[in-house]
């Protein structure tokens, strides 16, 4: 389902969600949801859910913090993009986002990996995360020249 089968009247609230484009050597951060999770096995870009009130910066930080124990510091923002499915309408914008302390504990995840843009492919994502790989590789394209 689309987001343009809907109009003004019906259209569902937008679920806000942040997610962290986190380099290390030229790799990206990924990491596989845990077992009984609802996106059980997908890949994503870490992040999550905006609170109420919080601004994606925020949010990020405390997602980070959250999921895996570390510290970080929030950077530009990089793209967005909108995902329909049957159950709700949802907003992703990603960040640059720099590790700055802490080690890496899994609390929501099964695995994290360190992996380049062209081995994106290789991975199961979750489809909003699947949807931001090509505007990654046009900033990554545009940064080059």
């Amino acid at each position: 389902m689309s987001a343009e089968k809907y109009d003004k009247w019906t259209m569902p609230k937008a679920l806000k969600v942040v997610a962290a484009i986190m380099e290390k050597q030229g790799r990206l951060l990924i990491a596989k949801r845990k077992k009984g999770d609802r996106l059980e096995g997908l890949w994503e870009f870490p992040g999550g859910k905006l609170e109420s009130g919080e601004t994606p910066e925020e949010g990020l930080k405390r997602e980070l913090q959250e999921e895996f124990g570390i510290e970080t510091r929030v950077g530009k923002f990089l793209c967005s993009v909108c995902f329909t499915s049957s159950t709700h309408f949802l907003e992703l914008w990603a960040y640059e986002v720099s590790y700055v302390t802490g080690p890496f504990s899994l609390y929501d995840h099964e695995e994290i990996r360190w992996v380049s843009l062209d081995e994106l492919d290789q991975y199961p994502l979750a489809e909003p995360d699947a949807a931001i790989i090509p505007k990654l590789r046009k900033i990554a394209l545009s940064t080059k020249s």
